[in-house]
């Protein structure tokens, strides 16, 4: 009956997750790079905690991610590198962000894709690569900052 359960919800998972990110897809040119390194540990319930470097308009900038959500199993590290859009100043990437997430990870082979919108209207496209034993697929709110 548990397992039933599971896959209900990891089918639901899937089918939301497929129209957000479609709802997500940004237009236009990246505005500016991101990358960022985290600690993902999930069992139903999920949470991160992490940081990384935003390079936008020829400038490097430290910023911090944490986030908690719900779907997946396990425990990783997550390098995430990709495209920032509509960012029109450095302050609109600070701030409380949806992310839809799906991924795997076992030992040193990972990969996935990280999608994130604030209400700014910034939204980032990131590939991952992971390194631990985690299957990733739901969604979380997330908060990006800069470091101080």
């Amino acid at each position: 009956m548990m397992i039933k359960a599971v896959i209900a919800f990891l089918a639901g998972c899937v089918l939301l997750t497929g129209s957000a990110v479609a709802q997500m897809r940004p237009s236009g040119p990246p505005s500016a790079t991101v990358r960022i390194k985290q600690l993902q540990v999930a069992f139903i319930g999920s949470g991160a905690i992490g940081g990384g470097t935003l390079r936008f308009r020829n400038r490097s900038y430290d910023i911090t991610v944490g986030g908690l959500g719900i779907g997946g199993i396990g425990a990783s590290r997550l390098t995430a590198t990709g495209s920032v859009y509509g960012l029109n100043q450095v302050q609109d990437i600070a701030g409380a962000y949806v992310q839809i997430r799906e991924g795997w990870a076992i030992g040193g082979q990972g990969r996935g894709t990280l999608w994130l919108r604030n209400a700014k209207g910034v939204v980032m496209r990131l590939a991952t690569q992971r390194r631990g034993l985690q299957l990733s697929l739901g969604a979380d709110g997330v908060l990006i900052g800069f470091k101080q």
